[in-house]
């Protein structure tokens, strides 16, 4: 009889454990309020996104290196979100504002298929206010290379919670990211 419980209570845990809605979070930060202009020249804030899982990434339209990776895998994954059925909103931020106008955003954007539905490209702000906001919120580094016009950023994908905290970092140039974002997603939708 012992053993009929203690196997009991292991097939209990283990049930528990896999209905779980909770994922292994490696960050806990709040976004400060925001209202930037999209790719549209239409305003969203955080206030647009209260009550909503996004996820959110640093990337500059003239960027020669790591943004072509990481743009290309936010496309996957907005492709897999889709296939999914898994309603989530993508935010890219320009680290370049004065290059990057909405026009200019848009046009990059359709060369990702960026479904303007679910996928927000902003700027309309300056080159000190996003570095603070990266920095302070994403913990995301930002500064401008020496002699060139690139930008140095950081690589991940944030995934923020619908009460607008960043709950999780992701390899934004890591193609298996993709598949761990989605799995996270579909545990917590």
């Amino acid at each position: 009889m012992r053993k009929y419980k203690f196997n009991m209570l292991v097939l209990i845990l283990f049930l528990v454990a896999c209905g779980s809605k909770e994922i292994e979070s490696n960050m806990s930060q709040k976004v400060p309020e925001f209202d930037f202009t999209t790719q549209e020249n239409e305003k969203l804030g955080l206030k647009d996104l209260k009550g909503e899982w996004w996820i959110a990434d640093f990337i500059f339209t003239k960027c020669t290196t790591v943004c072509l990776p990481m743009t290309a895998n936010m496309s996957k994954l907005q492709d897999q979100l889709k296939n999914e059925g898994l309603d989530v909103q993508i935010i890219s931020f320009t680290v370049d504002p004065a290059n990057d106008s909405p026009g200019v955003l848009k046009k990059y954007a359709q060369v990702y298929d960026a479904d303007f539905s679910m996928w927000s490209f902003l700027t309309g702000y300056e080159f000190e206010e996003i570095k603070e906001f990266s920095e302070n919120a994403f913990y995301s580094e930002v500064s401008r290379a020496r002699d060139s016009d690139q930008i140095n950023h950081g690589v991940r994908f944030y995934l923020v919670n619908p009460d607008g905290e960043i709950i999780k970092y992701y390899d934004g140039i890591d193609m298996d990211e993709v598949k761990t974002i989605i799995d996270d997603l579909k545990k917590v939708l």
